[in-house]
């Protein structure tokens, strides 16, 4: 069975319903996704749930207020960070690997400061560490994707995920065109509630006065990146890769935020590996 199969379900979190999927074998170290800004669980692309998913179980989450999930989603990423530390706890899963792309990589580096004792291994992909350039603005690239996309006729994620060359659009098409393949049991949207306070967690993410906290993470962390990210610069992945302790860094070339997406083979390939240890 494939992502597109994965039936959600519910757990409840400290009175909270989370709505969750699974996917890939019921054995060893789950890897937990999470996901970027404005995504619900129908927002990670099936051919890098997949392809992890063929060695893994999967876990991908709606944290609190996104989506299906209930409650109101914080207003910090410390917080976030917390709800996921609580559903990995309530779900019972222990031990688990962290993929987390975007806001959810921001996530995931509080996630393994707050919880080292839960983490085995880190994957972040388009993220930047606390106080870097580039991620308080959020709101304002939103803005200008959405009405670049209205007078194009095309997707934000064209101009937001994916370089502007022709083949990194054509990537772009081949995305939106596996997002929408599931047909039936799709998330909830996105609120707009949710989105202004995911961006004030990221405006606060983006003035935060150091990331010094980082020195501490003694667990591997795979950053990954495409060179021509627009979201988040692709030197913050350079300067993520080198606060941490044990990181290694590999950077997609003609892509952008979304390359991950765009080399879906590759990064499958590559994160595996990494976490195969």
């Amino acid at each position: 069975m494939g992502y597109n199969e994965a039936v959600s379900k519910s757990a409840d979190v400290g009175g909270i319903p989370f709505v969750y999927r699974e996917s890939g074998p019921a054995t060893g170290v789950p890897l937990l996704f999470l996901n970027h800004i404005t995504a619900v669980l129908d927002d990670w692309d099936p051919a890098v749930v997949d392809g992890f998913a063929a060695e893994r179980h999967v876990v991908l989450v709606d944290l609190r207020g996104v989506g299906g999930s209930g409650g109101a989603t914080p207003e910090s990423i410390e917080a976030m960070a917390a709800d996921a530390v609580a559903f990995v706890e309530a779900l019972g899963l222990g031990t688990v690997d962290l993929l987390g792309f975007s806001l959810g990589g921001m996530v995931a580096q509080e996630f393994v400061q707050q919880r080292p004792d839960l983490v085995r291994r880190v994957i972040l992909a388009g993220t930047s560490p606390a106080g870097d350039e580039g991620v308080a603005d959020w709101g304002a690239k939103l803005q200008a994707a959405f009405a670049r996309a209205a007078a194009e006729g095309k997707h934000p994620k064209h101009s937001l995920f994916f370089s502007p060359t022709a083949a990194s659009q054509a990537a772009a098409s081949a995305f939106l065109a596996r997002l929408d393949a599931r047909g039936e049991n799709r998330d909830t949207p996105v609120s707009q509630e949710t989105v202004g306070a995911q961006l004030a967690a990221a405006a606060k993410w983006g003035k935060e006065s150091s990331s010094a906290g980082l020195a501490s993470v003694t667990r591997p962390v795979l950053v990954v990146n495409g060179d021509d990210d627009v979201m988040v610069p692709t030197v913050n992945s350079f300067h993520l890769a080198r606060l941490l302790p044990d990181a290694k860094l590999a950077v997609y070339p003609d892509s952008g935020h979304g390359g991950i997406f765009q080399h879906h083979a590759l990064f499958v390939k590559q994160g595996l590996e990494f976490l195969r240890g």
